[in-house]
């Protein structure tokens, strides 16, 4: 009987291992799913905590109960792998062999890696809502906040969900409204990139978002240093690697990302980020056939959001199918994302895309679906029904009916090919 290992129980590593289930009766392979902790986080769900939508403990599952029937969960850290003679190498001593080993354990925070970041001011005047710990303290200094320089600065990309640093700032935005302080709270959002966003169709709606809130938008701005308050009342900074300044007096950090730990542990098996190498299409790593990798993981050219997670959930069962059958791989991953940013006052924009394709107005998944492109109610609440739905329909690995893998074209307006910018 094969064993199929899954390092990592989260989203990733959660719906791939229900997949293969049903795909393979109990008899026909062998499931295993390490995971360090047994804490499954609706990481979605942060992104609300700091503003009292959301509670921290309704968003946590243990990890076990998530697992279809007949899937082994091993609750170990892992070392390293060792793909030249396939085996995981516990922290607790045990080798476990493998026949296809699956790399699920996403991205880490690495605040450590920007000086002063996690100095005397991190969890005072410095925040991140990238953790449930990190959400709940923030929650409790936005109720202290009476004013002032708010900035919400991005370290460095990739990041998990990158939508979310925005989504906070309109958030936040909404927030100071409706405790009537708005007008004596500066918003700002630092970002590395050239403008809002990744995608430069999105990249101008969501500036201009952010232009109509009054939020400034600092851009190609590379933190090399946050500098807390040195007492109470002084200003903070953030300051760029080419000596730009942000003053704040409170300070909403995405810290730099990472892959796990043991990835730089295990030659030949990721970049020098720690995430694994794969074929884009396939999700097969670089360094031996009877390894793959999904998710935030990966270095693959996707957004690192939970969407990218589910889509390429499809592909990748598939593809151990084939492999161990001896079959050809199939080459069908297109980098299908699609995110619902929340832009405040009971609505949010919804954007589908994928690796050749920019976000397109219309609508998703066909032209009854949800409008693209503009804010609205109906994906406002559509956000809000996805939690429901990742619980109960994304992570036990199910068929969506309308919804599949590849990025639909229908419902969109597709630009003419034909079409030529006109001439003076």
């Amino acid at each position: 009987m094969k064993r199929i290992v899954i390092l990592g129980g989260g989203t990733g590593g959660t719906l791939a291992a229900n997949r293969l289930r049903r795909a393979y009766g109990p008899g026909a392979a062998e499931i295993v799913v390490v995971d360090r902790d047994d804490r499954h986080v609706y990481q979605p769900g942060l992104l609300f905590v700091p503003f009292g939508l959301a509670d921290v403990t309704r968003l946590t599952r243990p990890r076990w109960r998530q697992l279809r029937s007949g899937i082994t969960f091993c609750q170990a850290g892992i070392d390293r792998v060792d793909t030249e003679n396939d085996e995981v190498h516990l922290s607790n001593g045990t080798a476990l062999g493998y026949d296809v080993l699956i790399v699920a354990t996403g991205a880490q925070l690495l605040p450590e890696e920007t000086d002063g970041l996690t100095g005397p001011g991190w969890q005072k005047d410095v925040f991140t809502f990238y953790t449930p710990e990190g959400a709940a303290a923030l929650g409790a200094a936005l109720e202290r906040f009476a004013g002032g320089r708010l900035v919400v600065g991005v370290i460095d990309m990739p990041i998990k969900c990158p939508v979310a640093p925005l989504e906070f700032c309109f958030l936040a935005d909404q927030y100071f409204r409706r405790r009537g302080i708005r007008g004596r709270v500066d918003l700002t959002y630092v970002t590395p990139l050239d403008g809002a966003f990744t995608k430069p169709v999105a990249s101008r709606q969501l500036g201009g978002l952010l232009a109509g809130k009054g939020i400034k938008l600092v851009t190609e701005f590379s933190t090399g240093t946050v500098e807390a308050p040195d007492e109470p009342g002084a200003e903070g900074y953030l300051v760029s690697y080419d000596d730009r300044v942000v003053p704040f007096d409170l300070a909403v950090i995405v810290p730099l990302h990472g892959g796990a730990d043991y990835v730089s542990r295990s030659p030949g098996l990721g970049d020098e980020l720690g995430f694994v190498t794969v074929d884009p299409r396939t999700l097969q790593a670089k360094c031996k056939p009877n390894v793959f990798a999904l998710g935030d993981a990966t270095d693959a050219p996707a957004s690192k959001a939970g969407s990218v997670a589910h889509f390429e959930g499809d592909v990748l069962a598939g593809n151990v199918r084939r492999f161990l059958a001896g079959e050809p791989l199939a080459a069908c991953f297109d980098g299908h994302t699609n995110c619902f940013i929340e832009t405040g006052r009971g609505k949010a924009l919804l954007i589908d895309f994928n690796y050749d394709t920019e976000p397109l107005t219309g609508h998703y998944p066909s032209w009854m679906g949800l409008p693209l492109l503009r804010p609205s109610r109906l994906n406002h609440l559509g956000k809000l029904a996805f939690q429901h739905f990742y619980w109960h329909g994304l992570l036990p690995g199910r068929d969506i009916p309308g919804i599949s893998s590849a990025m639909p074209a229908r419902g969109k307006r597709l630009p003419d090919p034909a079409a030529a910018p006109a001439r003076r």
